[in-house]
């Protein structure tokens, strides 16, 4: 895929760019199609929380995939590299850039982005993925801090064109893509675990009321969190079974 072969369209207002995105995959749109809005009236990130964001501020806009060479069993590398593509464009502006794990985009311990993947099918591989990407670029004020928030204005000062913002992703992803394509999943996976929140540290998490100290070595089957705790027992745990106390 080439960066000048994405076709963006742009909206002014959406619900949501991955419900959006879903009609255009059942209209057999072209592979490497984008859906930008201006403003989400119900952004969605996982489980169903919802995305806060001022109209005009911020990247919000879902990428259409059909990754049909990929392992069902290997989906979680999607969202690896599609977090590191976010990472290398955050890289360029500020400082303790992280991926808390599975696919949030952390700066220290404030939430900058937020990635929902949908996938379908076929047989044991995938058929259609839809790449949702949330990205605080210049909203100064957020209404809830439930989820530690934070924009790249906050931390810069700086102001930031959305389009540009897009292009850098957009050209990041592709390079990480074709890397996928042709074989070399283990260095996509080596580099994301080098920018992993908490890899080969000693850290507090919770499981339901239960809170306890390990340390994450790595990603399992379909990107189980991989940890060891203080005794030295390996624990495998998917998403949203285990929660991180900052």
């Amino acid at each position: 895929m080439n960066i000048n072969r994405h076709h963006i369209i742009v909206q002014d207002e959406l619900g949501s760019t991955n419900n959006y995105a879903k009609q255009l995959v059942s209209d057999k749109v072209e592979e490497g199609t984008v859906v930008l809005a201006q403003f989400q009236s119900k952004g969605r990130g996982q489980q169903g929380n919802y995305w806060e964001s001022e109209a005009g501020k911020n990247l919000l806009f879902s990428l259409i995939l059909y990754p049909d060479f990929l392992e069902a069993e290997f989906q979680f590398s999607l969202s690896m590299l599609v977090s590191l593509a976010i990472v290398s464009v955050l890289d360029e502006e500020t400082d303790e850039v992280q991926i808390k794990w599975p696919n949030d985009i952390y700066v220290g311990k404030l939430k900058i982005a937020g990635i929902l993947i949908e996938n379908t099918i076929k047989g044991s591989k995938l058929g259609s993925t839809i790449v949702g990407v949330g990205l605080n670029l210049n909203q100064e004020m957020f209404t809830t801090n439930a989820l530690n928030p934070v924009s790249l204005k906050q931390l810069t000062n700086g102001d930031y064109e959305i389009n540009k913002i897009l292009q850098q992703f957009l050209q990041n992803f592709d390079s990480l893509y074709h890397l996928l394509k042709t074989g070399r999943r283990a260095d996509i996976e080596k580099a994301y675990l080098n920018r992993l929140l908490g890899k080969d540290e000693w850290r507090t998490y919770r499981k339901e009321n239960h809170e306890f100290e390990a340390k994450i070595t790595g990603i399992g089957e379909f990107g189980k969190l991989r940890m060891e705790d203080r005794s030295g027992k390996t624990l495998e745990f998917m998403f949203k079974e285990v929660e991180f106390v900052f």
